[in-house]
């Protein structure tokens, strides 16, 4: 259950946040309404956005691949126009199990799931979850966007800063204040921040503004690092299942020096490296991202691993 108190509700999703050719859904599950995005007709395709998004962050993806797949972009509780569950913890066990109950309930049988960043962590622990209670048949494959790993030291020493009682005032009460850094720090998730589109800061912030946005995101924080652990113990229950790995080489966020060691885990895998994008490629460089995940999805299993490079694609060793 994951609300014992009634959620806090969110306005509609704004102008600036909607998703061109989508059809804008809601869904009460355990007394909290989740929104989420739908588009197109085929097989399943359920996004899964990372810390700090919501289904805005697929604005460039769901027109493309809604050509080929019902696409499903949702915005976890708690996030951009979701509920905000009054609830004391957040942990991606938590999320997975939400995300299960989310597809048993749309009666979705079987899917293709794609997660960034945060959401790529969610997408390990979902697939353990269902292969612990017996529902691993409702995951085909994997697309894991810049996922957060055990290997990637970014950020490590920061969320433990921002988990104590001083830091929740600071995230709770100060952050909220301070558009300047938010806008650097954003700025940063890009290769080249030339190529973040107009109106883009602005739809993230649409997404934070409803009460209680930050209490959930502090809740995060504080349990960060027992994510991080149970990602690691999950990756021996799913390493037989179709994944491909999407990373921007300049991606600043989730360091790509761990693309190796997660990748060794993943033993069903393939690695895809955009060349001169950063921690957003579905973003950055969205028609590569489309192209690159379509031809994954429309196959049956990985091939191999190669990077984007201008219009050519060159093999990764190793």
């Amino acid at each position: 259950m994951m609300s014992a108190l009634p959620a806090q509700p969110v306005s509609k999703t704004p102008l600036i946040a909607r998703i061109p050719g989508a059809q804008e859904r809601s869904l009460k599950i355990d007394g909290v309404t989740w929104r989420y995005w739908f588009a197109g007709s085929g097989p399943p395709l359920v996004l899964i956005h990372g810390f700090l998004g919501f289904s805005f962050s697929w604005r460039f993806n769901m027109e493309a691949l809604s050509r080929y797949f019902s696409v499903y972009a949702m915005d976890l509780p708690g996030c951009g126009f979701s509920e905000r569950p009054r609830v004391n913890e957040c942990s991606l066990c938590g999320d997975a199990e939400g995300v299960l109950r989310f597809m048993e309930e749309l009666g979705i049988e079987n899917a293709d799931i794609v997660g960034s960043s945060r959401g790529g962590g969610l997408n390990m622990i979902l697939a353990a979850a269902a292969s612990r209670t017996n529902r691993l048949h409702r995951i085909r494959r994997l697309v894991l966007v810049s996922p957060i790993n055990p290997w990637s030291s970014h950020g490590k020493v920061l969320t433990r800063l921002l988990a104590t009682t001083l830091g929740g005032l600071y995230v709770v009460h100060v952050q909220p204040r301070l558009r300047i850094i938010a806008k650097r720090y954003f700025k940063a998730l890009y290769g080249d921040p030339s190529r973040i589109a107009p109106g883009t800061f602005e739809g993230y912030i649409a997404g934070v503004e409803a009460p209680g946005s930050f209490e959930h995101l502090l809740r995060i924080l504080r349990s960060w690092h027992e994510d991080l652990a149970a990602i690691g113990e999950s990756l021996a229950e799913i390493s037989g299942i179709p994944t491909l790995l999407l990373w921007g080489s300049r991606d600043r966020a989730v360091y790509p020096s761990s693309i190796h060691q997660l990748q060794r885990q993943l033993k069903n895998s393939a690695l895809v490296m955009f060349q001169g994008a950063g921690h957003m490629p579905y973003e950055e460089v969205p028609d590569e991202f489309n192209r690159v995940l379509c031809d994954f999805l429309l196959h049956d299993a990985p091939r191999t691993s190669f990077a984007i490079a201008a219009d050519r694609r060159t093999a990764i060793t190793g």
